[in-house]
């Protein structure tokens, strides 16, 4: 663990370094390309107006929305259709069609159903968290070792033992694979969403910021949604080895 902290301060303040000499070698102006010391003071200035938290408040709630829902909805589908390999059959290539487009194509019809708000943010990250965990779930289901199910069959398990006790756990790892390439496209999309169809959240500040030419501002939140996003991929890391905890705690 130490040694892992060790190396993200190394990596992080050689990208510091590294920024500094661009400056520095390119003979930038401020204006052009705020260096690390004007970017943290104007961080610092953020967080002690309230402005940055207001505007990271907003695009969590707004994020959880969204990627819950999606991850909840696509486990749920991904695991009876993953049982359903004729109705699967059907349904994947509508699913390989629709999947590739941006869910900020979408954006003209998602403002003209939902109006301006919180509502086009939470469905474009919905749109985009939603088809990495149904297709990551629909994948393990279908590699679930046909031993475990025959052994569960011999049981006479019921269908709800068997999802719970034997097709979840065993497509899990799998499953959360999809579901930390779910997080990092779906905050991707949420900066875009708000950039969009939105008043408040850290896409908006970036807009409000680069409209006002205000650059020290736009790196300061560039940098703050670089940090939430390693912060939700660990979070994830640390829900993921609980659940797995669980599993093996009753397998015991």
């Amino acid at each position: 663990m130490k040694n892992k902290w060790i190396s993200a301060f190394i990596g992080f303040a050689a990208v510091i370094i590294i920024w500094q000499l661009v400056i520095i070698i390119g003979d930038y102006p401020e204006a052009l390309l705020p260096g690390p010391a004007a970017v943290f003071a104007k961080w610092w200035s953020l967080v002690v107006n309230g402005t940055l938290f207001e505007h990271i408040s907003i695009s969590l709630y707004r994020f959880t929305l969204g990627y819950v829902s999606a991850a909840l909805l696509a486990i749920i589908l991904g695991l009876f259709l993953g049982r359903l390999p004729k109705v699967w059959a059907i349904i994947d290539p509508v699913v390989q069609v629709i999947r590739p487009v941006s869910p900020i194509a979408w954006s003209p019809f998602i403002v003209l159903w939902f109006g301006i708000g919180n509502m086009p943010a939470i469905v474009i990250i919905f749109i985009a968290a939603f088809f990495p965990v149904l297709l990551a779930t629909v994948a393990a289901v279908n590699r679930i070792e046909p031993t475990y199910l025959k052994v569960a069959a011999n049981f006479e398990l019921s269908q709800k033992d068997l999802m719970w006790k034997i097709i979840l756990p065993a497509a899990f790892p799998a499953i959360g694979s999809g579901l930390h390439m779910a997080i990092g496209s779906a905050w991707i999309f949420l900066v875009a969403g708000e950039m969009i169809g939105a008043q408040s959240g850290l896409g908006y500040l970036i807009v409000d910021a680069r409209n006002a030419l205000d650059l020290d501002t736009v790196l300061a939140a560039i940098v703050t949604i670089g940090v939430i996003g390693l912060a939700l991929d660990h979070l994830l890391r640390f829900v993921e080895a609980g659940v797995k905890r669980m599993w093996t705690g009753k397998m015991m």
